[in-house]
């Protein structure tokens, strides 16, 4: 080489980010939509998220890409050792599909212990299967002593059925069928119903499905909790029924089943609640608390033979649920019904969950009357036996009384907070037209989901759009 010519300089391996890239739609300013017409999201029990919608997205490097032996060490094995090899990687390829499924069609799983456990049964059926007790109900015909005695007359001479072990098989069972049902609500027909809305922030979007399963869910509930309520004592919502003829040791079939299942939809809620992985809201204390309480009265009212009063409780918050639901459900759609409906949402949640609820919490206080009125208190010390008796099951004395009113209290108090902040919500926007939103989850409501396009560059939608590179 020649002395005089100089060495040709390496190119750079740095490029500008910026170079030759056009400027992004992205990059211009663009005015905040209003989130929604009564600008805050109604409060409520109805709070609790998917599980696919609250699991973190899996890293497209750790979920996709297959470990590779790069290393010489290790391309260099016993012939004997790579057949093993082989087969644990093809176990962990097979792991890491079935994580990746799971994380995005979370329905399948429960829907496979489902097919799995209703097959087992199927392969031999009967009461002498430990299946059955998991699939339907047990403890058919207990003896007279444990019938109850005040069905209506309406109802005739149906069976009924006692309480034991075995009921401990078919609430969990329902737990992993209710696990599958809200999964593939809110992915296979909540989720396409809000897209096809013109829902497209996640955050929104995610919050339009949960409340599209909670309307279907509490919506059928309340109507058979008030049917499966007529064939009790209990109607409507008679007081003196809670306690007339305790203790309610046996149900017919329809009432076992339905306090049953209760407990299983607010035990898989309470699950919800514990994988929750997303910022929480402000009410995310109240909303905890709220189902700990519920578990706990489900649990005990059902031990110790106060499900009447459970029946009731029941029924005043899934048709209040079901007016909340629906509630959010316009809100998050701008309909211009929201404003008037969430007015008569707020009577009907005042008339339930307050009312009805403070005349049960009335019935617990010491025998006489409230201060100034005339109103009598204390029907759960002056109706039906008071006293303590295990031979019998007979457990509604001096000391389980301020126990249920300490607990069904603890449930009223955090109505009360919540109603609180739902008729702030209701001023804020009749009187000051404020579209003021706190909630936290709102931060990520400008992030919108992209539009489904086809493989010939239209939208999902049958919009004919301008074909765009997928990288």
């Amino acid at each position: 080489m020649a002395a005089n010519e100089k060495m040709e300089s390496f190119p750079s391996l740095s490029v500008p980010l910026n170079s030759g890239a056009k400027p992004s739609s992205q990059n211009t300013t663009r005015r905040r939509r209003q989130s929604s017409i009564l600008g805050s999201d109604p409060r409520g029990d109805t709070g609790a998220g998917a599980i696919a919608t609250n699991l973190s997205p899996m890293e497209p490097s750790s979920a996709g890409s297959t470990p590779t032996t790069s290393s010489f060490g290790e391309r260099k094995q016993p012939a004997e050792k790579r057949p093993r090899e082989r087969k644990r990687k093809k176990a962990l390829k097979l792991f890491r599909r079935w994580k990746r499924m799971s994380f995005k069609h979370t329905w399948v799983n429960p829907l496979i212990i489902i097919v799995i456990v209703l097959s087992a049964y199927f392969v031999s059926p009967g009461e002498h299967n430990p299946l059955h007790s998991a699939l339907f109900l047990s403890y058919a015909d207990p003896p007279l002593i444990e019938r109850t005695s005040t069905l209506p007359a309406h109802v005739g001479d149906v069976t009924q059925y006692g309480k034991g072990k075995k009921d401990f098989a078919f609430f969990t069972f329902y737990i992993i069928v209710f696990t599958f049902t809200r999964e593939f609500i809110m992915q296979k027909i909540a989720k396409p119903v809000a897209l096809s809305c013109g829902i497209r922030a996640r955050g929104k979007l995610s919050r339009f499905t949960e409340q599209f399963y909670m309307a279907i869910y509490h919506g059928s509930a309340g109507v058979i909790g008030m049917w499966v309520m007529s064939r009790t004592p209990v109607w409507y919502f008679n007081i003196a029924g809670m306690y007339e003829g305790y203790p309610h040791r046996a149900h017919e079939a329809y009432f076992k089943a339905y306090y049953l299942l209760q407990g299983s939809y607010w035990a898989q809620q309470g699950i919800v609640q514990m994988l929750q992985l997303e910022k929480p809201r402000k009410d995310f204390k109240e909303l905890v608390l709220h189902h700990i309480v519920t578990l706990v009265l489900i649990g005990l009212s059902y031990r110790f033979h106060f499900t009447y009063i459970g029946v009731a409780v029941y029924v005043t918050h899934d048709i209040s649920d079901f007016f909340i639901a629906t509630s959010k459900m316009f809100n998050y759609l701008d309909f211009w019904i929201t404003g008037p409906y969430f007015v008569m949402f707020l009577c009907i949640w005042a008339y339930l969950r307050h009312y009805i609820n403070l005349l049960i919490l009335k019935s617990l206080l010491p025998p006489g009357h409230i201060p100034f009125t005339s109103i009598p208190t204390g029907e759960f010390a002056t109706i039906g036996p008071y006293e303590l008796n295990w031979g019998l099951q007979q457990y509604k004395f001096s000391i389980s009384q301020p126990i249920v009113f300490f607990l069904l209290a603890s449930l009223q108090t955090i109505n009360i907070i919540w109603f609180f902040l739902l008729v702030r919500i209701a001023l804020r926007y009749l009187l000051k037209g404020e579209q003021k939103d706190e909630r936290s989850e709102d931060e990520a409501e400008d992030e919108e989901m992209p539009e489904p396009k086809l493989a010939n560059g239209e939208l999902a939608n049958g919009k004919p759009v301008k074909a765009v590179a997928v990288e």
